[in-house]
């Protein structure tokens, strides 16, 4: 087994070298919209520090995004109302970025003009990381395998689809860590449990400030949360609620602040046109999402968590309930969302993912730990 999982080490190394050397040769000025909008944002917090949550394009002065309009080829770069990212917010009288700051933020750490490929080395380099976690954590060979399937694919996946948006690249560090703790959370001692939630909470938060659809990331928990104290009555349940949504409103606290100063209220959103359309089922959207990776990995994160449920015993069963609710409301919302994009239900997918992976690995015995990851045809 330990010339296997060196080899399965070995394995993993190599295509985060291939990703590496991908990115490497990656342009920030590649056309996209997105892209240059969190640049913008990175490049304010560069200029004015902290006060940089301040979006207000009148704070475009030295043409920087002007700038980044005319690389691309926009050819309505001198008309305000046209830009990319930017919506008018009558309460404000201003134009404002639509992204919560927490992207920006991120690139904003890393030399201006350099930001985007350190970022996503990064982000493979965490996601090798919980791969070798989970490779120590593999006992027998059928574990091997599934976390050297798993692995190579997470790995894979910090190039296609999370290069689509900028956004993505901290969302999937912030959704294996969080995969990590959850999977750990109900196999934990009472007195660890509440400290456990409250990282999970404040994990989730943070993550808000990436993407704002990360808030259905909580949801699962949510109600989970809400479904036990509501059974139990009890003080533990209760301390495990506020815990977690203390750290979670402490996470999300940047971009409330961020709505405050450009939407006029911390309950306030910067986006606007599609994104706030009611939800709708669409068969070009749900046609579109049955033909994309995403939906493989739906499917397989469903398929493992009714799994872990039918094969799992003691803690692995609330782990399943808690993915399941998290899928199913994840579910609803993207799918009733009236557009589509090849990266939307990659963090719930991901999340889910590392949290099955993790609690199946931790199943008590090998014989239940195994039929988790691959049961057995009953006359076997």
């Amino acid at each position: 087994m330990q010339i296997l999982k060196i080899l399965c080490a070995i394995g993993f190394l190599t295509v985060v070298a291939s990703n590496i050397w991908w990115i490497s040769g990656w342009i920030e000025a590649r056309g996209v919209y997105d892209d240059i909008c969190y640049l913008r944002q990175a490049h304010l917090f560069e200029r004015f520090g902290l006060r940089g949550i301040d979006t207000n394009i009148v704070l475009d002065d030295d043409q920087y995004f002007v700038g980044k309009l005319k690389a691309i080829g926009f050819p309505e770069w001198k008309d305000v109302k046209r830009f990319p990212c930017h919506t008018w917010i009558p309460g404000t009288e201003k134009y404002v970025l639509q992204y919560p700051p927490g992207t920006g933020f991120i690139l904003s750490l890393f030399p201006a003009g350099f930001q985007v490929i350190p970022l996503y080395v990064l982000t493979s380099v965490a996601a090798v990381a919980f791969s070798l976690i989970a490779l120590a954590y593999a006992a027998t060979f059928y574990r091997l395998l599934l976390v050297t399937a798993f692995g190579d694919s997470a790995i894979y996946l910090m190039i296609n689809p999370t290069k689509a948006s900028y956004s993505v690249a901290p969302t999937m560090m912030v959704c294996a860590l969080a995969g990590f703790l959850t999977a750990k959370l109900f196999k934990a001692e009472p007195r660890n449990q509440v400290l456990l939630w409250a990282l999970l909470g404040l994990l989730i938060g943070l993550s808000v400030n990436f993407r704002l659809p990360n808030l259905f990331l909580a949801a699962g928990y949510c109600l989970y949360l809400a479904g036990a104290f509501l059974l139990a009555r009890s003080k533990e349940t209760f301390l495990h609620g506020v815990s977690f949504g203390i750290a979670f409103l402490i996470g999300i606290t940047p971009t409330l602040i961020a709505n405050a100063i450009n939407a006029g209220s911390p309950f306030s959103t910067t986006y606007g046109g599609v994104d706030l359309a009611p939800p709708e089922l669409n068969p070009t959207v749900l046609l579109s999402y049955l033909v994309d990776v995403q939906f493989t990995l739906l499917a397989i994160s469903v398929a493992w968590t009714a799994l872990l449920w039918r094969f799992g015993r003691g803690y692995a069963r609330p782990v399943a309930l808690l993915v399941a609710v998290n899928l199913a409301v994840n579910l609803i919302f993207f799918m009733t969302h009236p557009i589509f994009t090849p990266y939307y239900i990659i963090p719930i997918d991901m999340l889910s993912l590392w949290t099955l992976l993790f609690a199946t690995l931790d199943l008590r015995g090998e014989r239940a730990a195994d039929s988790a990851a691959f049961p057995q045809p009953a006359n076997a």
